[in-house]
């Protein structure tokens, strides 16, 4: 960042330039259900009480930010490719448009950043803001140049519920403040060129925001040229002032071909990354309908779907000609996706495995440490239990844990609330004992919320759509013949799409197979099956689909021989043969388990 002194301008706001030790207390008591006592259970080992700034620390970050006039990714925007003037390659930025509220668009969420450097000078400070978009009860999604380079969890605060900015004294006018718990931008982001321009913010509690979709991989319908999109945001209202809206602003803007972008900005707009919107600027504030600084990060809406995420555009907004550029949302559904459904029980954007040992029923968890596992953690007696899962039903951004007692079938939701510090069960399920497969997946249906699935003694795969609550709607029937397979797994996107999959594999010669997921419901809710391996009982006989154990977006699985040797193959993203990479063993000790999950 640029060190340049500060002061106190008339807008409120800064007006960001893109470019550029386990904690493993048991409780003292059972905790009990209306069908019975369950096991006890260990607090997460990170918990928003050690990640949640104080209320009165937020409020500082905010008014900092507000006074701040820094620009994010400053001093790295010199140098893009192709650009015959590459001093007006900025920020994309809303002039024009109108006023409205948060009704509206009640995902919007503001970005405060604010370092004073631990110094008593001003002069180092570093302060600004950004926009962004709920995309579940504790995700953010924004853009990379926001985010990369920052340290959000020790310096930012994110304000979400209202459609006014704060008064240079705090006050919220109704909104809510929270802090943020984890980071993540694109791995390709690049500051000099501004291409894979796309993050996300991880909450430590959920807000009360209705959150808004991103649109789908395939979706190619809503970036026709003239289609009508919505952007959002509180940036400068003006190319004359540097004064941004106290109050949320929205314009309507004409999606453009890529032929149009390219002609307007030569190599520096980049096909299939990036799609610009609106119509031609005039030169002038006059005439002109466009984003404008401040509104980095904030999403561009197409059908109430988030199809771009603001990212730059010309200096001063107005350039005779010029359109915003925005990051092409359906480009990064596969990367992106993984990290706004990425509950793990250590929180640390890694998949864990639970465990149960045979001899005594103790169930254990490890914390995954990307390409190994750390040293396991007792989570009590799991006596009576045949199926354990890993999910997050309610999408608070802390693993829960699905299990099925074995003497009558009753299956069991226990989630950590945040509020009390303490684990909660409830039955969810009656006499699911013969069900053969029961499936913790994710969101099958596509509407963000995770389901559950099972496989009943016809071998029919049925889908209970998840409502966000432990609860779930009627059963849907994807299909039949299902008994044909001795494994039914998934947890996550293994092809790269954005969507959740399925491996199943079946008996006798151990054929495995890919389901792609479709993001529908009912028979179509999974793509014709794809092989992908031939892994026999007597090669593996339990096959584990966690998550994404080393963090890098995609779905690994892991295979335990016979021997007892449990091996992960790490996702490639590929829907064919190659959809994991060469294995790499894990430990040697695994055959003492007899559920992982």
């Amino acid at each position: 960042m640029s060190g340049s002194g500060r002061h106190r301008r008339r807008a409120r706001i800064a007006l960001p330039v893109a470019a550029a030790g386990v904690a493993a207390t048991v409780a003292a008591a059972l905790l009990t259900s209306s069908a019975g006592a369950a096991p006890a259970l260990p607090r997460p080992t990170v918990t928003p009480a050690a990640t949640s700034p104080s209320p009165a620390e937020l409020t500082r970050r905010v008014t900092g930010a507000l006074a701040g006039d820094d620009l994010p990714g400053e001093g790295k925007r010199s140098a893009l490719s192709g650009s015959t003037d590459t001093g007006s390659r900025v920020d994309a930025k809303i002039i024009g448009g109108s006023t409205t509220g948060i009704s509206t668009a009640p995902w919007m969420a503001q970005l405060h950043y604010y370092d004073d450097r631990g110094t008593a000078a001003t002069t180092d400070d570093i302060g600004f803001f950004c926009g962004g978009a709920v995309v579940a009860p504790t995700k953010i999604l924004t853009a990379a140049h926001c985010v990369k380079g920052y340290n959000w969890r020790a310096h930012g605060a994110v304000v979400t519920g209202t459609a006014q900015l704060p008064s240079a004294e705090g006050d919220l006018h109704g909104g809510t403040v929270s802090g943020v718990w984890r980071q993540w931008h694109h791995a390709s982001y690049s500051a000099r060129t501004i291409d894979n321009d796309m993050a996300v913010l991880t909450l430590p509690s959920p807000v009360r925001a209705t959150p808004i979709r991103l649109t789908t991989a395939g979706d190619t319908a809503s970036y026709t040229a003239g289609r009508s999109a919505r952007v959002y945001g509180w940036g400068r209202t003006s190319s004359t002032s540097q004064d941004g809206s106290q109050v949320l602003k929205t314009a309507t803007l004409p999606i453009q071909s890529d032929a149009t972008c390219a002609r307007t900005y030569g190599t520096d707009f980049v096909k299939g990354h990036m799609v610009c919107a609106g119509p031609p600027a005039t030169g002038s504030d006059a005439g002109t309908t466009s984003a404008c600084n401040g509104d980095s990060g904030g999403p561009l809406v197409v059908n109430n779907r988030i199809v771009g995420v603001v990212s730059w555009g010309v200096k001063d907004c107005v350039e005779r000609g010029a359109h915003s550029v925005f990051a092409k949302v359906s480009g990064y559904v596969g990367a992106t996706y993984p990290r706004i459904d990425d509950s793990d029980l250590s929180g640390d954007h890694r998949a864990d495995l639970w465990l149960r040992k045979a001899s005594n029923t103790t169930g254990y968890s490890r914390d995954s440490k990307g390409t190994s596992f750390a040293a396991r953690r007792s989570w009590g007696s799991w006596k009576g239990v045949n199926t354990v899962l890993q999910t997050d039903l309610n999408r608070d951004g802390h693993q829960d844990l699905v299990y099925r007692r074995s003497s009558d079938g009753d299956v069991f939701w226990t989630r950590y609330v945040i509020s009390s510090g303490a684990w909660s069960t409830k039955r969810v399920f009656d006499n699911w004992k013969s069900r053969t497969r029961i499936v913790a997946p994710g969101d099958v249906t596509g509407d963000y919320l995770p389901d559950l699935l099972s496989v009943d003694s016809a071998g029919v795969l049925w889908i209970y759509p998840g409502k966000g609550n432990g609860t779930f709607a009627s059963r849907v029937k994807a299909g039949t013949g299902w008994n044909q397979y001795d494994t039914v797994r998934g947890h996550g996107d293994f092809n790269g799409d954005g969507r959740t999959d399925l491996i199943a594999r079946t008996k006798g010669k151990g054929y495995v197979y890919l389901y792609k997921g479709t993001g529908k419901a009912g028979t179509a809710a999974f793509a014709g099956r794809v092989k992908v391996r031939t892994w026999t009982a007597k090669t593996y006989n339990t096959l584990v689909t966690p998550g994404d154990v080393t963090g890098d977006g995609r779905a690994d699985l892991l295979a335990r021989k016979p021997n007892g040797t449990l091996y992960l193959y790490r996702g490639t993203g590929k829907a064919t043969s190659e959809i994991f990479a060469t294995r790499t063993s894990v430990g040697t000790d695994f055959k003492q388990y007899d559920i992982l999950g």
